[in-house]
């Protein structure tokens, strides 16, 4: 398949790349960081940009400092991530998740703000020109119905990035650029549940870093999580580490994009009561899902057998899984409580890696 005509330009800095966007028409303009996502998308017609902003010569976007918390740059490969021993120690969560995007080659090229900022994904929408023009086409892109639902007045195309779901349940932020100034807000903000309109990221703005709180002490309400009891607790949970963990469901062991993501985080105390826990789920939905109820449940309990389970259970109540994406549907909604168990038997200290070893086929202990 070949690329459609387009004009790049390479600016060099942000302020550059910025003044770009602004002086095209919205949607006319579209940015490249590692091109893995945006040049297959544009090879099948999904994309088809008039304008490509390539930002690999824009330095400020690879820079990545620690100081109170870490501040990672958009530019950032996931290589450069799963390399940090910074992040491997701190945010457990953020590594995992980058560790098991792809293969090494992809990781190598794709950025941390292209994976945040990822395409929806569909059974329907992820085919060549020819086959989506077969069907008449799709609402997502040309067509005018969701062939996942036909009766949805919204696109139901699935969020599938890795590393936005354990971003959220680290109660990350991240800064958006444009001309007209910048904006910082919670990484939950960033999306909406709409398969077609699911970043609330405007066309001129970039992008441009990711800012993460110190794991002994992240803002009351910043993240995922909410509702008054686990603001409450996370009053006292401060100065707790915050222990995090990601997990994958695909259908190999590489290469593939999640069917399933589950990202958790909690403080425990050490008499082993939850002071605060957020829960959200990767590729149930066209945006991460927070579990909110199920992380509330889950704070002023100890992580035992039955508090896992019933807080598994009403993690999966919200996930809706369609026929949008690889396997069963309705056995994706049942594994939603497995890997949700997985994900909490981990935070509470047990070794779960021959279970891992199971059901993802990746020894984690092995990436560099």
């Amino acid at each position: 398949m070949r690329l459609p005509w387009f004009r790049y330009l390479a600016p060099r800095t942000l302020a550059d790349a910025a003044a770009v966007l602004a002086g095209e028409a919205p949607g006319d303009a579209m940015l490249l960081a590692g091109g893995t996502d945006l040049l297959p998308n544009m090879k099948r017609r999904q994309q088809v940009p008039r304008v490509v902003v390539g930002l690999r010569g824009v330095s400020e976007l690879r820079r990545a400092a620690n100081g109170n918390g870490m501040r990672l740059g958009a530019g950032l490969t996931l290589t450069d991530l799963v390399r940090d021993s910074r992040i491997r120690q701190s945010y457990p969560a953020l590594w995992q998740a980058a560790a098991q995007v792809a293969t090494p080659h992809l990781r190598n090229m794709a950025t941390i703000g292209g994976n945040i900022c990822l395409d929806t994904r569909c059974n329907y929408y992820d085919q060549n020109y020819e086959w989506r023009k077969a069907i008449d086409f799709c609402m997502k892109k040309d067509g005018e119905i969701c062939w996942v639902a036909p009766g949805s007045d919204i696109c139901l195309a699935v969020s599938s990035t890795d590393t936005a779901p354990a971003l959220l349940a680290l109660g990350a932020r991240v800064r958006l650029v444009s001309s007209h100034g910048e904006r910082d807000l919670p990484i939950a903000d960033l999306y909406r549940n709409d398969g077609i309109r699911y970043l609330t990221r405007r066309p001129d703005e970039i992008l441009a870093e990711i800012l993460l709180d110190p794991p002994t002490g992240i803002s009351p309400g910043a993240g995922a999580a909410s509702g008054p009891a686990v603001q409450e607790a996370s009053r006292p949970a401060s100065g707790l580490p915050l222990a995090s963990t990601y997990w994958k469901l695909r259908r190999r062991g590489a290469f593939d994009f999640p069917v399933l993501g589950v990202a958790a985080a909690a403080r425990i105390d050490p008499a082993g009561t939850v002071r605060e826990a957020r829960i959200v789920l990767g590729a149930v939905a066209s945006r991460p899902l927070v579990c909110a109820a199920a992380a509330e449940y889950l704070v002023g309990k100890q992580l035992t057998d039955v508090t896992i389970a019933e807080t598994a259970e009403r993690a999966a109540e919200p996930a809706k899984p369609m026929d949008n994406t690889d396997f069963v549907y309705h056995w994706r909604k049942r594994v939603t409580r497995e890997f949700v168990g997985y994900a909490l038997r981990e935070l509470r200290g047990e070794d779960m890696s021959a279970t891992r070893l199971r059901t993802a086929r990746k020894d984690l202990t092995a990436i560099l």
